[in-house]
């Protein structure tokens, strides 16, 4: 099966929050029929353009020497998955997007926080937006506690393994996020039921048991070979050990 591009694979991660209305534009359904039709045209690459909180993290992978622009595939996944890319863009150059974006937004307290985490090992992955950046981990000690856990864990890209395929759902074992002792960890595996078509339509068509595929927001979007699965298991376990202390 040839490789999707990288605008057909951005849109794969994108589509169920889009669907959610918690970012990107008003076309949900355009995503959704580009994906499974195979389709990459400009009227997709003007639908990825419209995710505001993706788009600085693409700008910046893709100034990696070897990157063809904010769609290539090599970005994408190194954004939404892991890979070699992300190690191109040093903690100068994150710092600086950071301050940029985000240190006029903060009271100066919260931006000394941000502004250690490229020297601490922080990279430009989904991961660390949803841990680092859009909950504000590091204030999670009041009543909202568990809802925001869960949200997070659901924003968060995670590989998940099936064990059984119910109509339009799966069955999978997935690593949950929890606080133990104040500290953000993965747990043990769990079994989740996930969304894997809508009408009988998918990203994931054929999957099996013992397949692997990666969830986003209670939603198969795409299948999960070992390379790019230890990628993701890798990005992961990095940001929630950065973003670990919750007190």
């Amino acid at each position: 099966m040839a490789e999707p591009s990288g605008a057909l694979r951005f849109a794969r991660f994108a589509f169920r929050p889009n669907a959610l209305g918690y970012c990107g534009g008003e076309s949900p359904g355009e995503l959704f029929e580009h994906v499974v039709e195979g389709v990459d045209d400009p009227d997709l690459r003007r639908l990825c353009g419209e995710f505001a909180g993706a788009r600085p993290y693409l700008e910046l992978l893709a100034e990696a020497p070897e990157a063809r622009g904010p769609l290539d595939g090599r970005v994408v996944e190194a954004y939404w998955v892991g890979g070699e890319l992300l190690d191109r863009i040093g903690p100068r150059a994150f710092g600086d997007d950071l301050e940029r974006r985000f240190r006029r937004r903060m009271p100066a307290r919260d931006w000394r926080w941000l502004e250690a985490k490229p020297e601490a090992g922080a990279v430009p992955h989904h991961a660390f937006h949803v841990l680092e950046i859009y909950p504000r981990v590091g204030l999670m000690g009041d009543g909202s506690r568990d809802a925001l856990l869960r949200t997070m864990e659901r924003c968060l890209v995670r590989p998940a393994r099936v064990v059984a395929v119910d109509g339009d759902a799966l069955v999978a074992m997935a690593r949950p996020l929890e606080i133990v002792d104040g500290r953000l960890r993965l747990g043990d595996e769990r079994p989740e039921r996930i969304l894997a078509r809508i009408g009988g339509r998918g990203f994931v068509d054929g999957v099996q048991p013992g397949d692997w595929v990666a969830v986003h927001w209670d939603w198969a979007c795409d299948r999960l070979v070992p390379r790019r699965r230890a990628a993701l298991e890798r990005a992961i376990a990095a940001a929630v050990e950065r973003a670990a202390p919750t007190t």
